[in-house]
């Protein structure tokens, strides 16, 4: 184990109160693509960033189609659980995780068998479908079977209104209950680690500067460089595929 990586360790060891905060890097490792790392969905495809804009989703039929085929073929691949979500759902059971505050809306967190109670989903989940009028709520797989029978644009069957997965898209106000859960057990937590973020997406990047003034240990494990790399007391760019693993085995 190098030095960086054992300091990490010796913290996360020390620490009893700690908060894994991830972003898209966490999921690569399952293939599941991030959107502004070098490969990113959004670096290799600047249009494609407007399929998660609410403005031209509500305006445009077009855009919701390319949404829907974008969505059935996501659910078709579905993605699996990584080493490293599987490492954040084993250190549960050493009563040390306050949460886990993800960015994520793949739903491998909980795949991993993160429990409901412990996880905060800050832009919601692709699991879900929700109506932009009505707010009903129902499972991604069912509307998901009207676009393979046909249906290019789904709408509501309960108001005729237009249908989008549960996620916060670019425009749409974040939950103020769901903001309050991570910022509260940010103001708890002894250590937070940042994982497969960029730490560029407000409010939530805000809660790093909010952990270390309270006085919490700041890890970051991420490929690339973020914003917040001089306020952390380790920072790992290395495979998050094997880091968690190390950091959050077994004392």
């Amino acid at each position: 184990m190098d030095s960086a990586l054992g300091q990490a360790r010796d913290i996360v060891i020390k620490s009893k109160r700690i908060v894994l905060l991830t972003g898209a890097g966490i999921s690569t490792d399952s293939g599941v693509p991030d959107f502004r790392g070098p490969a990113g969905v959004w670096t290799k495809d600047p249009d494609a960033e407007k399929l998660s804009d609410i403005r031209y989703y509500r305006a445009s039929t077009e855009i919701r189609k390319k949404a829907w085929i974008q969505r059935l073929m996501q659910w078709e691949q579905m993605r699996h659980p990584n080493p490293g979500h599987l490492a954040i759902a084993g250190f549960e059971s050493s009563n040390r995780l306050l949460a886990v505050i993800t960015q994520n809306v793949d739903g491998l967190h909980q795949d991993a068998g993160t429990s409901p109670e412990r996880l905060i989903e800050v832009h919601g989940t692709i699991r879900q479908v929700r109506c932009l009028t009505c707010d009903q709520r129902t499972p991604m797989g069912k509307t998901l079977e009207r676009v393979r029978a046909g249906e290019a644009d789904p709408a509501c069957k309960a108001c005729g209104g237009i249908l989008k997965s549960d996620t916060i898209s670019f425009g749409q106000s974040l939950n103020p209950e769901t903001i309050r859960r991570a910022s509260d057990a940010v103001a708890e937590c002894d250590c937070l680690l940042a994982v497969g973020t960029s730490l560029q997406v407000y409010p939530i990047a805000g809660l790093v500067p909010q952990a270390v003034k309270t006085g919490a240990s700041l890890l970051i494990v991420n490929q690339q460089a973020t914003p917040m790399d001089h306020l952390a007391s380790v920072v790992l760019h290395e495979s998050i595929s094997e880091v968690l693993p190390l950091l959050l085995s077994p004392e």
